[in-house]
């Protein structure tokens, strides 16, 4: 592209950003639409979040992506934070606005794409999510509109039941429960669930590594979905497929949420055509990335 004194910029906030694949789906979705935006990761040091957010701003900077480990100490830097952002409680999107960033989470809404994309429907589902951190928080906040029962797995109890707990007074009623990981025996073998896996557990270099391994947890399921996208292929999704049912990675819910932010900076909607060229520049940037 040809960069001028009329080019915008975004870029992505985070420590470490070295390994980001975001600059290949924004930077091939500006030149797909001909528009003359450009953007970069910044690596910035936890001392200096503040300064980085207020910097942006003071430089122009039309918005940012936000990554870890930054996505809720982020919040008090922000001007304004979206309902939906503020019910997770984390942002990954900033939005230039009057005197600042305002705040979006475009992780789940590009899950929840993701999953549309993949033919995974989420309405009436019974869903397990693996893991109680920020992560399986906020897919257990997105799925509570449409899920019809949630448990919530984690080797800590209380940590799951601590989330378990803000979606049903959220819901208003008992949607989400909570189940040790190694109770996972206790599950109905007639159930077959939409399971989430929301841990770090599979991620390079421990890609041989499931937080469950027994096959027998595996016949429950009949969709899996791993947030993991570094292996592309996790050993969680290999023991699903194993078994019979159909198994995702994380690649495309990343895709999305990129898609989503660059139509909040940009106000144009993004094609089919578009989402489909930047996702093949991701597999190509990923080539030496992703082991």
């Amino acid at each position: 592209m040809n960069i001028n004194g009329y080019t915008l910029t975004c870029g992505l906030i985070g420590n470490p950003v070295e390994h980001t694949m975001s600059p290949a789906i924004h930077n091939t979705l500006a030149e797909a639409m001909g528009q003359n935006l450009v953007y970069v990761p910044f690596h910035v040091q936890t001392e200096l979040l503040k300064e980085a957010v207020e910097g942006a701003y003071a430089l122009n900077l039309l918005g940012c992506n936000v990554t870890v480990p930054y996505k809720s100490q982020v919040l008090p830097y922000l001007k304004e934070i979206d309902p939906l952002a503020e019910r997770i409680g984390a942002v990954n999107t900033l939005v230039r606005a009057q005197g600042g960033f305002k705040g979006y989470n475009t992780d789940m809404p590009g899950l929840a794409r993701a999953m549309e994309a993949d033919g995974v429907k989420t309405a009436g589902e019974k869903v397990l999510i693996l893991g109680a951190g920020g992560v399986a928080r906020a897919v257990a906040v997105m799925l509570a509109d449409t899920a019809s029962e949630i448990l919530i797995m984690n080797r800590t109890v209380e940590k799951a039941r601590k989330i378990a707990d803000e979606v049903n007074a959220a819901a208003g009623r008992e949607l989400a429960g909570v189940i040790s990981v190694d109770d996972y025996r206790k599950l109905p073998m007639g159930e077959r669930y939409l399971a989430i896996q929301a841990t770090n557990v599979g991620m390079y270099p421990r890609v041989d590594e499931a937080v469950i391994e027994d096959r027998d947890f595996y016949e429950r399921i009949h969709t899996g979905y791993d947030l993991i996208f570094n292996p592309v292929q996790t050993r969680f999704m290999e023991l699903i497929q194993e078994t019979g049912g159909r198994a995702f990675n994380g690649l495309k819910m990343l895709l999305y949420q990129g898609v989503i932010s660059y139509e909040l900076w940009t106000g144009v909607r993004v094609t089919k055509d578009m989402e489909e060229q930047a996702y093949r520049s991701m597999k190509q940037a990923s080539a030496g990335i992703l082991h």
